[in-house]
C-alpha cells in the first residue's frame, strides 16, 4: 500500500521499485545494495548516512579510506601494527603514454562490455589472474589484438615500476621517463630498492640516466617506443 505515484518523491519511487523487483526469498542483500545506491553510503566511520561518497562512488571512497588507514599504520601507529613484511613505498603507479593502448571497438563492439573489462583488468593483482583474464578474452572474443596485448602488459609494467619505486611513468616521444617518489623525506631513499637503482644507473651509463629538476628526481631510458621495451628496460633492475 502506498500513496498515489504522483505524490511520491523520486527516492520513494526507487525504493518501491526495488521492493517490487526483489520480492523473492533471500533478496534482502539485493534490496540493501539498491538502498545503498539510492542514498549513498555516507561517512562509514561516522554517524552520517549520506555524504560525499555519493559523489565519488563507493569504490573510490574505499580506495581513499584504505590508503589513509595504511598511512596511519606506517606512521602514527607503526608500533602497534609492526610487521616483518617488506615496506610498500608506492601504492600505485600512474602511466602516461601517446601509444595506442586499448581494447578496440572492432574487437569488442559493446561499450559496456569494454568498460567492464577495463575495470576488471585494473583490479587484477598477480600474474596468475592476469593470465586467466587473457585466456578468457581469447576464448570469448578470439586472438588478442596488438593494442590490447600492450594494454595487458601495461599492468605488468605498473607492478614492476611500483616495486622499484616509481610512482609515475611517462612513455612518450620514444622516451621512458620514470618519476621517483616526490617526498624527498621518504624512507625509500635509504632503502635497498633505491640502492639497487643507483647501482644499475652506475653500471649502465649508456642505457639510462638520472636527473633532478625542481626537486623532482627522474630516470630516463631513451629509445623506448613500446610497452614491451619499457617492461624489458625496467625489468633488468629487479
Amino acid at each position: 500500500m502506498a500513496p498515489p505515484a504522483s505524490t511520491l518523491t523520486d527516492e520513494a519511487r526507487k525504493r518501491l521499485k526495488a521492493i517490487e523487483e526483489f520480492s523473492d526469498i533471500g533478496s534482502g542483500f539485493n534490496i540493501a545494495m539498491r538502498d545503498l545506491d539510492i542514498r549513498g553510503a555516507g561517512n562509514i566511520l561516522g554517524g552520517e548516512q549520506s555524504g560525499f561518497i555519493n559523489e565519488i562512488g563507493f569504490e573510490m571512497y574505499h580506495k581513499i579510506l584504505d590508503e589513509a588507514i595504511r598511512e596511519l599504520k606506517e606512521t602514527e601507529f607503526k608500533d602497534i601494527y609492526h610487521t616483518e613484511s617488506p615496506r610498500e613505498f608506492i601504492r600505485d603507479c600512474q602511466i602516461e603514454t601517446d601509444l595506442e593502448i586499448l581494447i578496440p571497438d572492432d574487437y569488442i563492439s559493446n561499450i559496456t562490455e569494454r568498460l567492464s573489462l577495463y575495470k576488471e583488468l585494473d583490479g587484477l593483482e598477480g600474474e596468475e589472474p592476469l593470465m586467466a583474464f587473457q585466456a578468457r578474452l581469447i576464448d570469448r572474443f578470439g586472438p588478442i589484438p596488438k593494442q590490447t596485448a600492450e594494454l595487458i602488459n601495461t599492468l605488468r609494467l605498473r607492478w614492476k615500476a611500483r616495486t622499484i619505486g616509481f610512482e609515475k611513468l611517462v612513455l612518450k616521444n620514444n622516451n621512458l621517463i620514470c618519476h621517483f617518489i616526490r617526498n624527498q623525506e621518504s624512507e625509500y631513499y635509504q632503502s635497498v630498492a633505491f640502492t639497487q637503482v643507483l647501482n644499475f644507473v652506475k653500471n649502465h651509463p649508456t642505457q639510462c640516466y638520472m636527473r633532478e629538476t625542481n626537486d623532482k628526481l627522474t630516470m630516463t631510458f631513451p629509445g623506448i617506443n613500446s610497452v614491451n621495451k619499457a617492461l624489458a628496460a625496467i625489468g633488468e633492475m629487479e
